[in-house]
């Protein structure tokens, strides 16, 4: 318990402490992020605070951590995925590169024997992903970890979002593992947690610095990778459902946006201003209001995944298809789900927050 207090402690005060610093050489490198019309923010802001927390991360996990093969694997594949965020935000690279980058990154996790290997049969007993002499578990942990990666990337879109909901993640993780017995993913999920409150102490609203690529591709990365090495090595009922939960807001968000681009006509990967967050600042939520209310959602969906662990098949999944439901039909009444029709008047009201927001 002490090293788990020492980790903590050491995590947050490094990135404290060099928060500051990466915000001056992002200004030095250009590394800025420039208003357009689908972001909120109407200046320059220095976007590379990602290496402050891989640098609060990865010191703290040397210092601190035992450095089993899987950490190794990790690191390796994390401090990968950092610099191609990194180079992203100071040079803008296409999506294509990225995903490029993004699938080698998750395939050095595999290398290190970082894959799932079976999934649980929510009706009992488990299902191999061995068939035929070919491993289906390479190409659905990688399509896992990249899922996660980019959900986290996707949802950073206002201060202190994607870092306060992949630092609740992280507790989450380590409550799940210490309730199971798994310490190995105990440490590095506190540390990862840890780094980044230190971070929001200069992202949340108003922030002075951006995650950037840098950051919630790299939280992204480490968060999936985590949950592969811990949550997904299980065959108990809740390791199927307990990540969905602990990712929820992202994975929802990304779906959701998929699901209205395509009830839209619009090509999937197109970008727009429609995401929870939008939709919360449009029905007259304050920028801090709708982080708050965000991040509240996402500690309910994680208190909802550690009781999960408590509970028989029968109940776990019985709660997953409420959860879901209830979902839905949030997602519904904000409008998260709605086709373009009556849009008109709630971008009004999106863009008359922004101002409000940020005296436009």
């Amino acid at each position: 318990m002490a090293g788990l207090y020492q980790g903590f402690i050491i995590a947050f005060l490094i990135s404290l402490a060099v928060t500051p610093v990466v915000r001056k050489m992002s200004f030095r490198l250009g590394a800025v992020d420039r208003p357009d019309a689908r972001k909120v923010h109407s200046g320059l802001m220095p976007r590379m605070g990602g290496l402050a927390v891989y640098l609060a991360f990865t010191v703290t996990l040397l210092i601190t951590g035992d450095i089993t093969e899987s950490m190794k694997g990790l690191l390796i594949g994390g401090t990968l995925i950092m610099l191609l965020g990194l180079v992203d935000d100071i040079r803008n690279i296409s999506p294509r590169v990225k995903l490029l980058g993004q699938v080698i990154a998750a395939g050095v996790l595999v290398a290190f024997g970082i894959q799932v290997d079976f999934i649980t049969n929510p009706w009992g007993g488990t299902f191999s992903l061995t068939h035929f002499g070919i491993n289906f578990g390479i190409p659905l942990t990688i399509l896992w970890i990249v899922g996660i990666t980019n959900a986290i990337n996707l949802i950073d879109g206002l201060d202190g979002l994607a870092g306060g909901l992949a630092s609740i993640a992280a507790l989450t993780l380590a409550v799940v593992g210490w309730v199971n017995g798994q310490m190995w993913i105990v440490m590095p999920a506190v540390i990862l947690s840890a780094a980044v409150m230190g971070f929001l102490r200069y992202n949340f609203y108003p922030a002075k610095i951006f995650l950037g690529d840098s950051g919630s591709l790299f939280l992204g990365f480490m968060l999936a990778g985590m949950s592969v090495i811990g949550l997904t090595k299980q065959a108990a009922m809740f390791s199927v459902f307990v990540p969905v939960l602990i990712f929820g807001i992202p994975i929802f968000d990304t779906l959701f946006a998929i699901l209205r681009r395509y009830i839209n006509n619009q090509p999937i990967f197109t970008a727009d201003k429609e995401h929870l967050h939008h939709r919360l600042l449009a029905i007259g939520l304050s920028h801090r209001q709708t982080v708050l209310a965000i991040y509240g959602v996402s500690c309910l969906l994680g208190g909802s995944a550690v009781l999960m662990t408590f509970m028989t098949s029968e109940q776990a999944f019985a709660v997953f298809i409420g959860i879901t439901l209830l979902v839905l039909i949030g997602a519904n009444r904000v409008g998260v789900l709605s086709t373009r029709a009556g849009r008109r008047v709630q971008h009004q009201y999106v863009e008359a927050e922004n101002k409000s927001n940020y005296g436009a």
